[in-house]
């Protein structure tokens, strides 16, 4: 069972407090910081999207499952996304295309059902 949605403002406030790093006007925030970020934006994403057919890595942070579909249960899923918590921020704010970050090898996604395009980006910010 998935944990509690987290709020639209909990979600807004914990990678807001990434954005200056993502625009590239500040350094990487520190860890606790990058963590709530991408917890809470996996978090949502969980939500919006369920199911149990995808999995979405982001490391060191988090994995979750979503997307309706096969439920997964044992070993390696068949429909893997996979990536770094600065490509996962760009993807959640709409910063990347979920296209460009494939195109890019910065996203690795495997299976018929790994295309998160129709759920992202997960929130705007002025830019």
């Amino acid at each position: 069972m998935p944990q509690k949605p987290p709020s639209a403002e909990e979600t807004r406030a914990a990678v807001s407090e990434t954005l200056p790093w993502l625009a590239g006007e500040a350094d990487q925030p520190p860890r606790p910081v990058l963590a709530a970020a991408v917890k809470t934006s996996l978090r949502t994403l969980e939500h919006q999207a369920p199911g149990r057919s995808v999995e979405v890595r982001v490391p060191p942070f988090a994995a979750i499952q979503c997307v309706a579909g096969l439920r997964h249960t044992r070993g390696t899923p068949p429909n893997v996304v996979e990536t770094d918590p600065r490509t996962w921020l760009e993807l959640a704010t709409g910063r990347l295309s979920w296209a460009d970050a494939v195109e890019s090898g910065r996203v690795t996604a495997s299976g018929s059902r790994a295309d998160l395009s129709a759920h992202l980006p997960l929130l705007r910010f002025q830019l």
